[in-house]
């Protein structure tokens, strides 16, 4: 097996790539700045931006969980701007915490309830700098929060029924609420091998890989049929050694943004039609040293026209892919459920 393909199994498994050294980034900042600058347009950014938590960034944890009976777990607001609204419980993750610390810790702290988090179930992104996780699990222990509880956190937390019970804070919680129940279902379906046989592929559970990047980045496995002999293709990176398209998130730009100016300098202004189908995995954790609260999304990027018809002006080629892994990407391509949405709301 070629170590392209390796790294393909690896990214599928949820496993983390290591460094991302700046040989391995196809489009840093600065290299988007010239490009900017180039044109006259004057950068939003300084090339040396590093995320940092509470500082620079914003990541955001939400916990989608449902009980046996189909119930939603909800908290009431205890702040004063929002005072007798509901929400999902949810909060910032704090410096030195990872995904799922920080979501366990929010829901503990908002709920009285004790959890597993067991996959991610969204990523939301708003700008480059600002991220929601949304995650959902299974309940441990603990004592569900009662009025008497009240504290800064909340002022009581319920399972419910339907959202439609309580005055929400905001809506913008729905769409993930009708994700976190879409894989609610599916988990119930798969206890039974006729309800497999009957529901569309889903994604295995995938948490984020607890490896620390100094930045921000978007790495990208973009796939495309080979029309003479039906083979699937994935894009490499010939800049240095090997690798998946590989570019620095705008930290005042939207993900599809940064993602289309990274498509022009590879493939030219005139873009082949693509979609991105869905994250496969997240690298993201934090060590002792200064700088180091960036990510790493990896996200599954489709073409529709054949390869033949796609012309490349960057420093890539396209390496067919195995039969075995290419079914699988195939699987995953199928199934709008098979890959970790994400959603770019604003």
């Amino acid at each position: 097996m070629s170590s392209i393909e390796e790294k393909v199994r690896s990214i599928l498994n949820a496993k983390d790539q290591g460094d991302i050294t700046p040989e391995l980034c196809d489009f840093s900042l600065k290299e988007q700045n010239a490009t900017a600058e180039a044109q006259g347009v004057q950068p939003s950014a300084t090339s040396d931006f590093v995320p940092k938590v509470g500082q620079t960034i914003n990541y955001i944890v939400a916990c989608v969980m449902f009980n046996e009976h189909d119930e939603l777990l909800m908290i009431e607001e205890a702040k004063p701007s929002c005072a007798g609204k509901w929400y999902l419980p949810a909060g910032r993750m704090e410096k030195g915490e990872s995904i799922t610390e920080a979501a366990a810790r929010e829901l503990f702290e908002e709920t009285g309830l004790n959890a597993e988090m067991t996959t991610l179930l969204a990523v939301e992104s708003a700008g480059g700098s600002w991220f929601r996780f949304v995650l959902t699990g299974r309940i441990t222990g603990g004592r569900l929060k009662t009025p008497a509880d009240a504290d800064a956190e909340s002022i009581q937390a319920l399972w419910l029924r339907s959202v439609k019970e309580v005055p929400l804070r905001a809506n913008d919680i729905l769409n993930i609420i009708e994700i976190g129940r879409a894989y609610h279902q599916h988990q119930k379906l798969a206890k039974s091998a006729e309800g497999v046989a009957k529901q569309p592929l889903w994604h295995a559970n995938v948490l984020p890989t607890r490896y620390p990047h100094k930045r921000n980045y978007l790495r990208v496995l973009a796939v495309a049929r080979k029309r003479a002999s039906n083979s699937m293709n994935i894009l490499i990176s010939e800049k240095n050694a090997h690798h998946f398209p590989t570019v620095e998130m705008h930290p005042n730009r939207s993900l599809h943004s940064t993602l289309r100016k990274f498509m022009i300098e590879i493939f030219g202004a005139e873009l082949p039609q693509h979609r991105p189908h869905g994250l496969l995995s997240v690298e993201h954790g934090t060590n002792s040293e200064e700088g180091s609260d960036g990510l790493c999304l990896n996200l599954l990027v489709a073409f529709r026209p054949p390869l033949e018809e796609i012309s490349l002006i960057g420093k890539c080629i396209w390496q067919e892919l195995s039969s075995p892994l290419d079914e699988t990407l195939a699987r995953i391509l199928s199934s709008k459920n098979a890959s970790i949405p994400l959603n770019v709301i604003r």
